[in-house]
This record gives C-alpha cells, structure tokens and sequence, in this order.
C-alpha cells in the first residue's frame, strides 16, 4: 500500500531501529516507547488489522506470536514477562491501518492500561 507508513518502512523508504527482519516479518522499536522495551513486530504481508485475517493467514499469524514471545525473551522480559497487544481498528485503538503487536516489557504494567 503506497500511503501505509509501515509498508514504507519495509520498502525501506522510512527508517527503523530494526530488531528482526526475515522475508515475512520486521520487528524495530518503537519511536515513543511506553516501557523500557517497546517494540513493534508486523507482518511484510499488508494485513489491514486483525479483524481481516484470513484463512490463508493462519500460519503466518502463528509464526508472528512465535517470533515476538522469542524476540521478548531475548531482550530481556523472559523471566519477569511482557504485554503483547494487538490493537484492532478505530475503537480497538489502532492508528495505523497494518497489523501490527506491540511488545512491552522491562517493567510492571497495570491494567487497565489508561
């Protein structure tokens, strides 16, 4: 998609702090990170939110959730544990329109998150 912010920083065309990358995910951190470790991990594939996921999307989703509790482990929220969201459209609050988890850790989180 030529106006998706996060296909612009697969593309290349944005710059990320990258973390991972292979040829169906990135993960980089987050620009305004709320924790200690805040990183995004988001699927190259343009998948507008979760609500859109298809059948076909089932593995890839599942390798998303594999590759972001792995990536959380190595930075350092193995032991003490991570929030794992994943916002669905408008008021689910998601503000850009590509699936997307956020990972956070390094920290005590509450809920409700406010």
């Amino acid at each position: 998609m030529s106006d998706c912010i996060f296909c612009k920083i697969i593309a290349g065309e944005i710059p990320c702090k990258k973390i991972y990358e292979d040829d169906e995910m990135l993960a980089f951190y987050d620009l305004t990170p709320q924790a200690p470790v805040h990183f995004l991990l988001i699927p190259k594939k343009h998948i507008r939110n979760l609500m859109e996921l298809e059948p076909g999307d089932i593995a890839l989703s599942g390798r998303l959730l594999n590759k972001a509790q792995e990536l959380a482990k190595e930075l350092g929220c193995g032991e003490k544990g991570a929030r794992f969201v994943i916002n669905a459209k408008r008021d689910g609050g998601q503000t850009v329109d590509h699936l997307h988890l956020h990972i956070l850790g390094g920290r005590q989180l509450i809920w409700p998150p406010g």
